[in-house]
């Protein structure tokens, strides 16, 4: 039995990557903004959190002008986080600097906005192994949505075709 774990132990360390998460709460997360200060997501406690894969290259791309609606409308309840992701037909290629700009001239958002990420693969990272841990859903394509309820748990996952304004979040935010 010993050799038989030891072999599995072993070949996990050689091949496999972990995708235990280590962060048992939501608010445990500080992540880097786009503009590179640090995020703590404990900040965010009581407040519903709309957290979304962004792309800047996307038929969703769109929705950064309704996120914005979201942010300006009901910011007071719900804090909307944009993770720029390059994960699906390379339709983020920008840098951070340059994915900012882009979102602030054309949208003019103002909505927190993260460093480039990476929602799938095994470079998934660590908010969104966590999410996924918590609704056994994973982005299939940009502008996939989270929703996280005020005392942390995941509300609900969206797919990329459900508007930020659409009357489901809209309905479960203004609660």
């Amino acid at each position: 039995m010993i050799n038989r774990t030891l072999i599995v132990l072993m070949f996990f360390s050689l091949f496999g990557r972990s995708t235990a998460v280590a962060q048992k709460s939501i608010y445990e997360f500080k992540i880097p903004s786009i503009d590179g200060k640090m995020i703590d997501f404990s900040d965010f406690k009581g407040k519903w959190i709309l957290i979304v894969n962004t792309a800047s290259k996307c038929g969703y791309t769109p929705q950064y002008g309704d996120l914005q609606k979201l942010h300006e409308q009901y910011g007071s309840k719900v804090v909307v986080l944009g993770f720029p992701a390059n994960n699906f037909l390379w339709q983020e290629p920008g840098s951070n600097k340059e994915i900012a700009s882009f979102c602030e001239k054309n949208y003019g958002v103002s909505f927190q906005m993260f460093e480039k990420v990476s929602v799938k693969g095994s470079d998934k990272h660590s908010l969104f192994r966590w999410l996924e841990a918590k609704t056994g859903k994973t982005p299939g394509w940009n502008f996939s949505k989270y929703l996280v309820r005020p005392d942390g748990s995941v509300a609900g996952f969206y797919s990329s075709s459900v508007n930020p304004l659409d009357k489901t979040i809209i309905d479960q935010v203004t609660k």
